[in-house]
C-alpha cells in the first residue's frame, strides 16, 4: 500500500521558510537574517572612458574582498509618477503662453507613454544571510564603504525593498494587485 501523501497548501506562505520581514532583515524559520544593500543605479556608461576604467576596476577589486556568500539581485520596481502628471497638468492651467504650453503638453504626452507602457526602475541588491545580526551589519557596512569606493552609492536593505525582492521572485517580476476574495 502506498504511504499516503500530504495534502499540499495552497498558500506561497506556507511553504516559504520564511517568519516574517522586520527590522530590515527577513527572518527565516531556522533563525537566519537575510540582509543586504541596495545600490542606486548610475549609467557608468556615460562617462568618459577613464573613469569607466576606474569604476570597473574598483568593482573587481570589491569583489575580491567579499569572502562570504551573497546574492546579487536585479528587481524592477514600477514607476510612479503620478503626482508629476498631476503638478504638469496644473502648471498647463496657469500658463498662458502657447510655447510654454507646448512644451508642457510634450511632457504630459510623454508621461502618459511611461504609464502605458508600465515603465519600471530597475534596482540592483547585494543581499547575504547569517544568524548573527551584528556580523550582518558589520557586512552591510563593509558593503557600503567597498561600493562608495568604487563611485556607486549604497544604502541598507529595508523592509519595503525586502517584500519587492520576494514579489519579483515569486511573481516573475509581475505587480501583484488581487483585491479581496469573498466566499461565495
Amino acid at each position: 500500500m502506498a504511504a499516503k501523501k500530504g495534502k499540499s497548501s495552497g498558500f506561497t506562505e506556507d511553504w516559504l521558510p520564511i517568519r516574517s520581514i522586520q527590522n530590515n532583515m527577513i527572518i527565516t524559520r531556522d533563525n537566519y537574517k537575510v540582509t543586504g544593500v541596495k545600490i542606486t543605479p548610475r549609467n557608468i556608461f556615460i562617462l568618459d572612458p577613464g573613469t569607466q576604467s576606474n569604476i570597473l576596476i574598483g568593482l573587481r577589486n570589491f569583489y575580491n574582498t567579499i569572502d562570504y556568500e551573497f546574492w546579487l539581485i536585479v528587481a524592477d520596481r514600477p514607476v510612479d509618477i503620478s503626482v508629476y502628471m498631476s503638478q504638469m497638468q496644473l502648471l498647463l492651467n496657469d500658463t498662458n503662453s502657447p510655447a510654454i504650453r507646448k512644451l508642457i503638453m510634450q511632457d504630459i504626452e510623454k508621461g502618459e507613454t511611461f504609464i502605458r507602457n508600465n515603465v519600471v526602475d530597475t534596482e540592483y541588491y547585494f543581499m547575504f544571510k547569517d544568524k548573527d545580526a551584528d556580523l550582518l551589519m558589520k557586512r552591510v557596512r563593509s558593503m557600503i564603504s567597498g561600493l562608495a569606493t568604487c563611485g556607486l552609492t549604497a544604502s541598507l536593505i529595508s523592509n519595503a525593498d525586502l517584500r519587492l525582492v520576494l514579489e519579483n521572485f515569486l511573481n516573475g517580476g509581475n505587480t501583484t494587485e488581487f483585491g479581496t476574495v469573498m466566499p461565495v
